[in-house]
């Protein structure tokens, strides 16, 4: 029965031409061999399979080939490169740092670099995966590689770079190797298929290609192990059973279906996707990397970066067309984060089906900037004789709308406020009196200011002497309309105060009487300081105070704000007589408020 030789082994490149993907790096040693400028030491590194230890043996081959040529390619057919093809040079040796690692192995090797080459120029020392040698052998090991003899040259592989002292990487040449990419391991595959006389579809070995991460000996592998399980017959569906990989197509259903706003569908063949056994990580990925080529297709000048099959382009530019940019870019920013987190989620299926439930609202808004920035604006519409290019007076609406945030503080419930506001902004005043509100906004509210304040006011001037037209702010931020609120003035007093914490303030509390015992100080028009005199009459009133403040915005239209001050009272003691129980009681409900309103809640005597 003849012996199998795997793919790997047996299309092992014997030249550097023949090196898929580091052009770079077999140019640069071919050049260095012709022009017989070697170093006495190299190091390789780069991924797993990406052709290091092939391209140490192909150079150590070339530096002792007698007949060379004029390309720096080694002949295969001198004396040399048969023993070295046979694995029988005296003058090539091969070395596994993870099994050679000491001291004591390190000295060995010393010992037989002394010892000159044998017929040819060079000694060649090939030490692969040289990360897995202990720091002692290391430095054992650090004068002879900066000070070999002539004959000696050493090439040192390793895919962790960073694990390597930096006296030793000092003393190397550094060769980079990349990892290979998805177009000539594809076309690499389709070379060994028709030496083999392999059938194969061109989408099955790009699916190969991607699934291998850039490296050509795992692509290999799985060339093999496709071509047993097909029989010599590779297509795309066969590849993707054997490999548990999810295709394109899955994708393709699914951002169909999160564009067409199904919800349901789209849990539905998510739930299909975990049924086949894969992990909510493997399709977040998988669905980015969709996403992304999604974006590739937006623009002619990215289309190259798409990294799919030629086969695949046209259904990723069909569905680029459907998408709007601004909603791909959201829904690869809701997957990347979702991706990012998944790992510290606790339910972890819920936590891709409500990504997928917000891709699906996602994908049914529609986000244009320019609308987003208008509805976040109140424009103060102009009379019919303003010019087009007259400035705009816009301000920024609060979370809810209310009359008083339109105007500066010092300026609210003046008569002339508006007129005097307005007419800082430009020499070009915009004249508010007849408002013009757009047909696409609706009018929210109307400022009617009583005529009370209208004689408050001295005028000035004829322009102030008029009375304060009514002010229409059009705001799109409600289709509904609503009522015109009219503001009244309030002035908070005992009577107005007790009113006001009836109503808000319900049954009989601490609250309620630390309260009705501390009248609010008018400071400014929306400004009141409460004065109590321990911390815990503010903290109690605090808990009050929202209920308060709510209802003076819903009822008088104004942000008014309650500052709590503690000031406590000097310690002055009072002679009571203690004959007296009246006197006595008052003392009491003094010293604890709360006593008098336990007296009034029982109806009690002082007897």
């Amino acid at each position: 029965m003849e012996n199998f030789v795997v793919s790997a082994r047996k299309y092992r490149p014997q030249t550097f031409a023949s090196v898929v993907g580091q052009s770079a790096i077999t140019t640069t040693l071919k050049n260095s061999i012709l022009k017989k400028q070697i170093a006495q030491a190299f190091l390789f590194c780069g991924p797993r399979g990406v052709g290091k230890t092939t391209c140490a043996r192909i150079f150590a081959k070339s530096i002792n080939c007698m007949n060379l040529t004029p390309e720096g390619e080694a002949c295969n057919e001198c004396e040399s490169c048969k023993s070295f093809s046979a694995s029988a040079s005296f003058n090539i040796f091969e070395l596994d740092a993870a099994s050679n690692r000491g001291i004591n192995e390190m000295k060995t090797l010393i010992e037989q670099v002394r010892i000159p080459p044998i017929a040819v120029d060079y000694k060649v020392y090939i030490i692969d995966e040289v990360h897995m040698l202990t720091p002692e052998a290391f430095n054992t090991f650090l004068k002879t590689l900066e000070e070999p003899p002539a004959y000696a040259k050493f090439i040192l592989a390793t895919t962790e770079k960073h694990k390597i002292l930096p006296t030793i990487l000092s003393r190397c040449q550094i060769y980079d190797f990349k990892r290979i990419n998805i177009d000539d391991i594809t076309q690499h595959l389709q070379f060994i298929a028709q030496q083999e006389n392999i059938t194969c579809e061109q989408d099955a070995l790009h699916i190969i290609a991607q699934k291998s991460d850039g490296g050509l000996r795992d692509a290999l592998s799985m060339f093999d192990q496709m071509v047993s399980f097909s029989d010599g017959n590779l297509t795309y569906s066969k590849v993707v059973e054997n490999l548990n990989i999810l295709d394109y197509d899955t994708f393709f259903t699914i951002i169909d279906s999160i564009h067409a706003g199904d919800m349901a569908q789209t849990l539905l063949l998510f739930n299909q996707v975990l049924e086949k056994g894969f992990e909510g990580q493997h399709f977040l990925a998988g669905l980015n990397e969709h996403l992304r080529n999604l974006a590739m297709c937006k623009t002619p000048s990215t289309l190259n970066l798409l990294t799919v099959a030629d086969g695949a382009k046209a259904k990723y530019q069909q569905q680029a067309a459907m998408l709007d940019t601004v909603k791909l870019v959201n829904l690869l920013t809701l997957f990347t984060e979702c991706e990012g987190s998944y790992r510290t989620a606790n339910n972890k299926q819920l936590h891709v089906e409500v990504a997928m439930m917000r891709a699906t609202v996602l994908e049914g808004e529609k986000i244009d900037p320019q609308k987003k920035n208008a509805e976040n604006t109140v424009t103060t519409p102009a009379s019919g004789n303003l010019q087009q290019n007259s400035p705009q007076f816009t301000i920024n609406p609060p979370p809810r709308f209310r009359i008083g945030d339109y105007l500066p503080p010092d300026k609210l419930n003046t008569p002339t406020s508006i007129k005097e506001y307005s007419s800082q902004l430009s020499d070009n005043q915009i004249d508010i009196s007849t408002p013009t509100p757009p047909t696409s906004t609706v009018s929210a509210e109307q400022k009617t200011v009583p005529e009370e304040q209208k004689t408050e006011t001295s005028p000035t001037s004829p322009e102030q002497e008029q009375p304060t037209e009514k002010e229409e702010i059009s705001t799109p931020i409600n289709e509904e309309k609503t009522q015109p609120i009219t503001v009244q003035p309030l002035e908070i007093d005992e009577q107005k105060w007790t009113q006001i914490v009836e109503q808000n303030i319900e049954g009989s509390t601490f609250a309620k009487t630390f309260l009705l015992q501390s009248i609010p100080q008018k400071v400014s028009d929306n400004q009141y300081n409460i004065i109590v005199d321990d911390t815990v009459k503010q903290e109690r009133i605090k808990m009050e105070l929202p209920a308060i403040v709510q209802w003076i915005s819903k009822n008088y239209s104004l942000d008014i704000q309650f500052n709590i001050q503690v000031v406590k009272p000097e310690n002055t003691k009072k002679v009571i007589d203690n004959a007296n129980p009246h006197a006595v009681f008052e003392q009491m409900c003094i010293d604890n408020p709360a006593l008098a309103n336990f007296q009034q809640t029982l109806n009690l005597s002082i007897s």
